[in-house]
């Protein structure tokens, strides 16, 4: 079954919205944009991104509390016209520049999730700040539709999902006693990963719903899913470009690094979960998986003057050399799309290639 087919089947009350920061590769938001996705864009780059593929706006929210004006004054002139907001001054400027658009308000979550990235620090308006955005909004005459929140990053404990839903819910019910019109969208984030825990939470999510919005005509509910159709979606094909032997320690070095694909190494602390596969073709081309070699204890280097540009340490490898290669798997998730060109080494335009 398709990641697609999957979502639809044990969400099927959630219209998922890819978030395009999580790998914005043509390829893969194109095929999405086939299969029915909407898209959560951060930017006007985004915007402009998914515009291009010929998605109309109405499918795009624009999920930034933090907009620069210009973004703004594009997202109106295009017809993006669904936005997030957590702040007196985030209002102040979608009433000069678009004021026409529906506004989610982006909510701090009751219990957030930290297996992975907290995301409150940055995005969310507080409970008690709830009350006051919304006397603000009103005072404006913006039209507040709805509710956002984010519970964290390859979240795993469904109770912040049950919480989060069930303070929205609150949300919804204060805006009718201040006399605003009745909300109608659920924005419950992004955090999925396409694993056990997905179909753990799904049922969870649903009762939560159930149990919340029992009976809500017209209500929308939406999601800001990323890794969960992205981090299966490729795998990273490095190239080993210098060894050292230290006694029984092999050292690689390779041509992406903590600053080009692996940056979640030193943001999300991945080292543990990443798993690789030796290909050495040049050296080694009659047994080129290293079937039934002997293992060495090796580190991967990155390829900048950086030390802590390490990617594996202590991980068993069998005898290889320059020019051979490593594969390193489910590596579609926030890799490529945050390299860099730190130290000169261009690993922000990594090489996509497609295989059917």
């Amino acid at each position: 079954m398709s990641l697609y087919e999957n979502w639809t089947q044990n969400l099927p009350m959630i219209q998922p919205f890819y978030a395009v920061k999580c790998n914005p590769e043509p390829a893969l938001l194109g095929a999405l944009a086939a299969l029915g996705s909407n898209f959560d864009c951060a930017s006007k780059g985004e915007i402009e991104a998914i515009l291009a593929l010929g998605v109309s706006p109405d499918r795009i929210v624009f999920a930034n509390p933090c907009k620069a004006e210009s973004h703004i004054k594009y997202a109106a002139r295009v017809g993006v016209n669904l936005t997030t907001f957590d702040s007196r001054e985030e209002l102040d400027k979608m009433q000069m520049w678009h004021p026409k658009c529906k506004l989610l308000i982006r909510v701090k979550p009751p219990l957030e999730c930290k297996d992975v990235r907290e995301l409150s620090t940055k995005f969310g308006a507080l409970n008690e700040e709830v009350l006051p955005l919304l006397r603000s909004a009103k005072a404006l005459g913006l039209n507040v539709v709805g509710v956002a929140f984010h519970i964290g990053s390859a979240a795993k404990d469904s109770r912040a999902y049950r919480e989060a839903i069930a303070a929205a819910k609150a949300i919804f019910d204060t805006a009718i006693l201040l006399g605003m019109p009745k909300m109608y969208v659920v924005d419950v984030g992004g955090g999925f990963t396409a694993d056990s825990y997905f179909n753990e939470m799904a049922p969870v999510i649903k009762a939560a719903l159930q149990d919340h919005f029992p009976n809500e005509p017209g209500l929308s509910v939406i999601s800001e899913p990323g890794r969960y159709f992205a981090d299966t979606s490729s795998m990273l094909v490095t190239n080993i470009i210098g060894k050292r032997v230290r006694g029984e320690l092999r050292e690689y070095w390779i041509n992406d690094g903590t600053y080009g694909s692996f940056n979640g190494i030193p943001r999300d602390n991945i080292r543990p979960i990443i798993t690789c596969t030796p290909i050495a073709c040049t050296s080694n081309p009659s047994n080129p998986t290293c079937k039934e070699m002997c293992t060495y204890r090796a580190t991967v280097f990155g390829p900048t003057c950086d030390s802590l540009d390490t990617i594996l340490k202590g991980h068993q490898l069998p005898e290889l050399h320059v020019n051979d290669w490593l594969v390193f798997h489910e590596m579609g998730a926030y890799t490529a799309a945050g390299g860099s060109n730190f130290n000169g080494f261009d690993m922000a335009s990594t090489s996509t290639y497609l295989a059917f």
